[in-house]
């Protein structure tokens, strides 16, 4: 028996959601398989994170597999987390994979925008994905799988639509950095001070527009930043802030048209349809977001985390103002 069984769910770690016999110990004395008391259903932590034993072990042992959280199934979870063997588990105990939900998606119909389109058999009657979410999806795919995984916390950007980094440059009025600066300066960004960093940043020409990178700050996310690289076009700006998570905002034509967004979050109840697709696709992909709706197509990460195309010098003034 492991060393967290009581009657309570308080102790199970993220490594117990995969433990059946611990799962199972801890039901048989007495923990409330529905969570009361506890704030999350234990159900729904298994879907994202156990195994599909403990799945199953739950799914028999509560009153309703499809009972919701959030405005979601269990099922959901399971898809929003790609754990195809925990949503196949709870389709066997009863749920429902075409019960609508977030954003009038059911959790059938989003699978089909994920990476196992054929999770469930599609009933007869039930619509299948539009040209424009399949299009969407497939674009959101190919930017995640070209992107990879990287290390982006701290960094600020500027995703902007239609510019070349010749145009980025011009219109932040930068000048391009000394090279044997750039070599010393990269050497040990930490040996320079947080105001000169500050005003250090890369600018890349990739399909669709420019990606302006800082990995150390976050001027180019900044609405003086914005508001100049989005005259007669469109941006996403992005700081992966190391206390609280991506900030996101919209500029169009050089005026702020969204503030306080968390790229990368995942979908949330009362998002519209587009933005569930949206939230479902780059879920832990802020970088990728911001990419898509700017309608960037990098090959890779180099426009994030350099070598950028120019290294180029800010001018010094108040970013923070438009």
């Amino acid at each position: 028996m492991t060393g967290w069984v009581g009657v309570g769910w308080e102790g199970v770690g993220w490594d117990g959601w995969r433990d059946v016999g611990g799962i199972r110990a801890l039901l048989d004395a007495g923990a409330d398989p529905e969570g009361a008391g506890w704030g999350w259903r234990p159900l729904h932590r298994a879907a994202r994170y156990g195994s599909p034993e403990v799945v199953a072990e739950l799914a028999r042992r509560v009153p309703d597999v499809d009972a919701v959280e959030e405005g979601a199934t269990a099922l959901w979870e399971a898809v929003l987390a790609d754990r195809p063997d925990n949503a196949r588990a709870l389709v066997a105990a009863g749920a429902d994979p075409w019960r609508p939900q977030l954003g009038g998606w059911s959790p059938g119909r989003l699978a089909l925008a994920g990476p196992v389109p054929d999770l469930f058999p599609v009933p007869l009657g039930q619509p299948g994905l539009t040209a424009a979410e399949r299009a969407a999806a497939e674009r959101g795919h190919r930017l995640v799988a070209a992107l990879g995984d990287f290390y982006y916390d701290g960094t600020g950007l500027a995703c902007v639509a239609g510019i070349d980094a010749a145009e980025a440059i011009r219109r932040l009025g930068a000048v391009q950095a000394e090279e044997e600066f750039m070599a010393d300066y990269l050497d040990d960004p930490l040996a320079f001070s947080m105001d000169e960093c500050l005003l250090i940043a890369g600018v890349t020409t990739v399909p669709g527009g420019c990606v302006v990178t800082q990995p150390w700050g976050y001027t180019p996310f900044t609405p003086g930043a914005m508001a100049r690289l989005t005259a007669g076009t469109v941006g996403y700006g992005l700081y992966a802030n190391p206390k609280s998570g991506n900030q996101g905002n919209v500029f169009r034509d050089g005026a702020e048209e969204g503030w306080d967004l968390h790229p990368g979050g995942g979908p949330h109840p009362g998002g519209s349809a587009e933005e569930v697709l949206t939230g479902y696709l780059y879920r832990h992909r802020a970088v990728a977001e911001a990419c898509a709706f700017a309608g960037l197509d990098p090959a890779d990460a180099r426009a994030v985390t350099g070598p950028a195309d120019v290294w180029i010098r800010l001018p010094d003034v108040d970013w923070w103002a438009r």
